[in-house]
């Protein structure tokens, strides 16, 4: 063979050899382009499905909005300023519901053991306005586990009030409790320095023994918000009480079928039950205020995270009360 054919045959060994790798090149390519499509339908699905998990609701919602509705305010938890039951968020939700043409009736579905009288006084207050704004829209509020105290406060301001027969309601009272540590210094030998510009700047400092004039004052500011307190459940309830029961103020808690013959629950019902055979319309709508998406992805994620973390430490999770 000569050295020209020899030469002929290497470089046309290599041209096959350039040609295998950019063939396989290229496959190579479209099998990454393959899976860059592939894995990008599959995290779009993944965030649709969470999305569709978060918010089962609102597909019902969107459509129940188009036609007369029951409008549904839930106030569940405690009832206070940096609590998810706040009145500026409870108030918000309930303009929101009044403001919709196809609003027939509200329900308000609490689950509280009450809270702040300051947050509860203002939905109340905001409750009974929109009541006289929109005076053909009737009010319910439907009481599940607790209507207690504060929660009860805000059920007042309503038309009429259910609540299961199991359902704790009432707790008219207030209080204000705390601790003294002034026996428990003594005993650690540790001396307590509080200085004060204001004579009663101190007023009942846990680390300083009770004072007489404290506690008779404290009892005094307790007197007023229960009076405050009182005044909105009679206003609210009127001649359905009874009055004439030394107790109905005394901050006791009651059964819903204890409340029942007291006048501080119109009848026994779910909300179901309530917007099904006493509104006559069981198309719900619910206007309360959520957290954003990734704040309530957070937050399930948060809490499956803390569930298998103290699962796996052998601890349980429970409500401490």
């Amino acid at each position: 063979m000569s050295k020209a054919d020899s030469a002929n045959d290497n470089a046309q060994s290599q041209h096959a050899i350039l040609e295998k790798v950019l063939q396989e090149s290229i496959t190579e390519q479209r099998r990454a382009r393959r899976w860059r499509i592939f894995f990008r339908f599959f995290y779009a699905a993944i965030i649709l499905l969470v999305i569709l998990l978060l918010q089962p609701e609102h597909s019902k919602d969107y459509y129940n909005r188009s036609v007369p509705h029951t409008s549904v305010v839930r106030i569940t938890g405690p009832i206070m300023a940096n609590t998810r039951a706040n009145a500026e968020d409870i108030n918000e939700s309930l303009d929101d519901a009044f403001d919709d043409k196809n609003t027939t009736a509200l329900m308000l579905i609490i689950n509280s053991p009450g809270g702040s009288p300051v947050q509860a006084g203002q939905v109340y207050d905001h409750l009974r306005y929109l009541r006289k704004k929109h005076p053909k829209v009737k009010t319910y509020a439907v009481c599940t586990d607790a209507c207690a105290s504060g929660a009860y406060y805000i059920a007042a301001g309503a038309d009429q009030i259910f609540a299961d027969q199991a359902s704790l309601v009432g707790s008219i009272g207030v209080l204000m409790n705390g601790f003294g540590f002034v026996d428990t210094l003594q005993k650690l030998g540790v001396q307590r320095r509080l200085l004060t510009a204001g004579s009663e700047k101190g007023f009942l400092d846990p680390f300083s023994p009770m004072k007489p004039k404290d506690e008779a004052y404290a009892q005094t500011m307790l007197d007023t918000i229960h009076k405050q307190f009182i005044h909105a459940v009679e206003q609210g309830r009127g001649k359905r009480l009874q009055k004439h029961n030394p107790l109905l103020y005394s901050g006791l808690a009651w059964t819903g079928e204890q409340a029942l013959p007291l006048g501080l629950v119109d009848g026994l019902g779910s909300p179901d039950y309530v917007a099904r055979s006493v509104i006559g319309n069981d198309k719900k709508v619910d206007y309360t205020t959520s957290e954003g998406l990734l704040q309530r992805l957070a937050t399930n994620m948060g809490t499956s995270m803390g569930k298998s973390i103290s699962s796996s430490l052998g601890l349980h999770v429970g409500v401490v009360e």
